[in-house]
């Protein structure tokens, strides 16, 4: 018997969230960890906000609504609480009832922006790794380091002389006018944008592009390849290995050696020489390149290094899903602290993704 095609609403719903989402849905497993973390996170939470004044947007059901942004690679605030208003799955991830209704895409972006004043993307980053269920996936003898560029939300044409000197190009018809940067020479010292002025112009290699860029950095544990820390920096030829330096620094501090393993761009004697300091084997690639390397026999000959040399390949497999799922490739913010939180933000995000299945895989 065919049924009515009624398109008639009902006077009243009970809907159950629980039992719409499937018990084995991915989302189940990730929400368990990321309410423990946010757990963990409370008093951080409460010292961002005043105990007067009317209630915001709880900082727990920001947090697992950002993640959702990076997870199903929405790209802006807008098109998230479209996506909140209708999608039962994210109302049921978020916490929030399927009568209440979605916030307004400006009333989020300005609570979330309270977040950066207590760097809790890295606080975040660290409770996940922090509990015991993950804490024991973890290496602490052996890590992988290497930086990526992020593309700024800038125009090059954005790009002016410092002193203020660059004429305004002649109006044609609409704001976004025709500009001929042929023959000029533009650095990082006497130009900068007018737009992002934290972005700096960068290019990869020899005969590439110069952009607006900046420099993610991500510290990855070499068992299962999950990041263990990140960071952001300005776009320059010394910020891998300065920021190697600083996340490798906290975790060399113990009576065993570690090793850390990098590709050539870390070949440089100075760095090698720091990481030996503080007992810190360098399993950095060799560059032979009409130079001499600083990675001589001594550590090359052991088979651990063949071995780093393998598995630090498998950092570019985070950086992939940070740019290309969590949207960080080209980011939506300006200025280096937000672009910095959206990028360690979305490392957080990456090793989410990842636990599940490696928590369920017997030791």
């Amino acid at each position: 018997m065919r049924g009515d095609d009624n398109r008639t609403g009902e006077l009243f719903s009970y809907v159950d969230l629980e039992v719409r989402v499937r018990r084995n849905h991915p989302l189940r497993a990730i929400r368990g960890i990321v309410n423990e973390t946010l757990v963990a996170l409370e008093r951080d939470f409460a010292a961002l906000y005043s105990p007067l004044g009317r209630p915001s947007i709880p900082p727990e059901k920001l947090l697992r609504a950002m993640l959702l942004q990076a997870f199903y690679s929405i790209r802006s605030e807008r098109l998230l609480m479209d996506r909140l208003e209708y999608d039962l799955l994210f109302r049921w991830f978020v916490g929030i009832g399927v009568d209440d209704a979605a916030w307004d895409h400006s009333v989020f972006s300005k609570n979330r922006d309270r977040l950066l004043a207590g760097d809790i993307a890295s606080k975040f980053l660290a409770a996940v790794l922090a509990q015991p269920k993950v804490k024991k996936l973890l290496s602490t003898d052996h890590f992988s380091v290497d930086g990526t560029l992020i593309e700024a939300w800038a125009s090059m044409k954005s790009v002016k002389p410092k002193d203020g000197s660059g004429k305004p190009p002649a109006e044609r018809g609409g704001r976004n006018a025709e500009a001929d940067f042929h023959g000029q020479k533009r650095t990082n010292d006497t130009h900068a944008s007018t737009t992002d002025p934290d972005a700096r112009l960068y290019k990869k290699g020899k005969g590439k592009e110069a952009k607006l860029c900046f420099m993610g950095h991500g510290l990855m544990e070499n068992r299962h390849g999950l990041l263990v820390d990140a960071c952001l920096t300005l776009a320059d030829g010394h910020a891998e290995r300065v920021a190697a330096l600083h996340m490798i620094e906290p975790r060399a501090d113990r009576p065993r050696a570690i090793t850390l393993g990098a590709d050539k761009a870390y070949d440089t004697e100075d760095f090698v020489n720091e990481l030996r300091s503080m007992k810190v084997t360098p399993h950095v690639a060799q560059n032979t390149s009409a130079r001499s390397s600083a990675i001589d026999g001594r550590t090359t000959r052991h088979g651990g290094y063949a071995v780093s040399q393998r598995i630090r390949k498998r950092i570019e497999e985070a950086f992939g899903w940070i740019k290309t799922v969590a949207g960080q490739d080209k980011t939506k913010f300006r200025g280096r602290d937000r672009v910095g939180w959206a990028f360690t933000f979305a490392a957080a995000a990456y090793n989410l993704v990842r636990l599940p299945k490696l928590i369920a895989v017997p030791a």
